[in-house]
């Protein structure tokens, strides 16, 4: 979706170079737009790589794609001499989402089956390509005052998250600050979301099987009833991990699937239950997979099933930097006034930028996307989703004032 920009005059606002022009706006809903219709999922973003490598490559940018053959760095600037750590680096990760496009009435819908940018990163990936097009040509003006690395992480979706492996691969070397966007679409574009701390949750996954010996549901003293032990662990699992760690971690078990038997007078020999593991914070999260395993393995073997556990670490929560979320909160004042910026909640959802912020101090703003006055709920993770395309002006707006007021 698209409207119009309302450049609106607000408080703290100042005139800062890095400000988008008509065409590179109108190029950057149409670059977003060719993301939404050709969507890949996590480390098979082949052509998005491509394209995005294509358009820095016009730019005279020297692109470096990673060595996994998706996702990819640039470095806009040349480091003064003797700089330790002479970058600020931008990142957005580039993946799509295996869920079908539902939406109706618009041109760029998915074109590929039950694929789709659900969750906005064609937003992100927009956003950091127009920051780093506009940075690029203030470079040449020799308005850039430090370096600037763009990261385009594949596989953001994928426990634990494309991101270790892009940091492995070397894309932090030499980065002294880290910031990135997520949409929000509860909040309206032109805002921004800030939080210093923790902004998101950590996120693992747990897959349980139980095994035992079944039988006829007329005489269940006989076997193991395993319908009975997963329905408890289900509910009671959660019941004793909120008393076995601090209430505060707010860890949280949530089961997505259960199955078990195949008719209703036999009682079964196999059971399988999967679901994600949230906390609000690192402590609890590094508790985590012994509680969730011990809490597991009592219930099971109170009702005599044997139990088999996949625990799955995902990702730590996005702690935000407080001095560079205050770099965020200046950069949007610059640009759009303090009406432009609002206090953020922690999420429960998981974000693997976190594990950047294990190396080096960095924030995560959320971007509005969501159409002023719009009544309809476009949450992340549904096959309608959609955005605002004002915010991707907002967004490269915000990074290039970010880069600019960095030292």
């Amino acid at each position: 979706m698209s409207r119009e920009s309302e450049e609106v005059e607000q408080p703290g606002a100042v005139a800062l170079p890095g400000t988008l022009s008509e065409s590179l706006r109108a190029e950057l809903i149409a670059f977003r737009r060719d993301l939404h219709m050709h969507p890949e999922l996590g480390n098979q973003e082949f052509r998005t790589t491509a394209v995005i490598k294509a358009r820095l490559e016009k730019a005279g940018l020297q692109p470096r794609v990673l060595a996994a053959g998706t996702g990819l760095i640039c470095d806009i600037g040349t480091p003064a001499p003797g700089a330790v750590l002479p970058f600020f680096a931008i990142r957005a990760d580039i993946d799509a989402l295996p869920i079908p496009d539902t939406k109706v009435g618009v041109p760029y819908r998915s074109t590929v089956p039950d694929r789709a940018h659900a969750c906005g990163h064609d937003v992100h990936t927009t956003v950091a390509l127009g920051a780093g097009l506009v940075l690029a040509d203030l470079d040449r003006q020799g308005l850039l005052t430090q370096p600037v690395r763009l990261i385009f992480q594949p596989a953001e979706e994928v426990l634990p998250g494309g991101a270790a492996d892009a940091i492995e691969s070397g894309v932090l070397d030499g980065v002294s600050k880290i910031i990135a966007v997520h949409c929000d679409p509860k909040v309206d574009a032109g805002v921004i979301g800030l939080r210093p701390g923790p902004i998101t949750s950590a996120c693992d996954r747990v897959e349980v099987t139980l095994d035992g010996p079944g039988g006829h549901t007329a005489r269940p003293h006989l076997t193991t009833d395993l319908v009975t032990a997963a329905a408890k662990i289900v509910t009671d699992v959660p019941a004793l991990l909120a008393r076995r760690v601090d209430a505060r971690s707010g860890l949280a078990v949530t089961w997505g699937r259960i199955e078990a038997g195949h008719t209703c007078n036999v009682i079964p020999q196999h059971a399988e239950l999967s679901g994600t593991v949230r906390c609000l914070d690192l402590p609890g999260w590094r508790e985590a997979p012994d509680l969730v395993h011990a809490a597991i393995d009592e219930i099971a073997t109170l009702h005599r099933a044997k139990s088999q556990i996949n625990y799955v670490r995902g990702v730590p929560p996005v702690v935000n930097d407080p001095v560079v979320t205050e770099l965020l909160r200046d950069a949007q004042t610059a640009r759009r006034g303090t009406y432009a910026i609002e206090d953020t909640e922690q999420s429960l959802g998981g974000e693997d930028f976190s594990w950047y912020l294990e190396h080096v101090p960095g924030a995560m703003a959320r971007l509005g996307v969501r159409v002023p006055g719009d009544p309809v709920r476009r949450d992340l993770h549904r096959g309608d989703f959609d955005v605002d395309e004002a915010a991707i002006t907002v967004g490269v707006e915000l990074f290039t004032a970010a880069a600019l007021l960095a030292l």
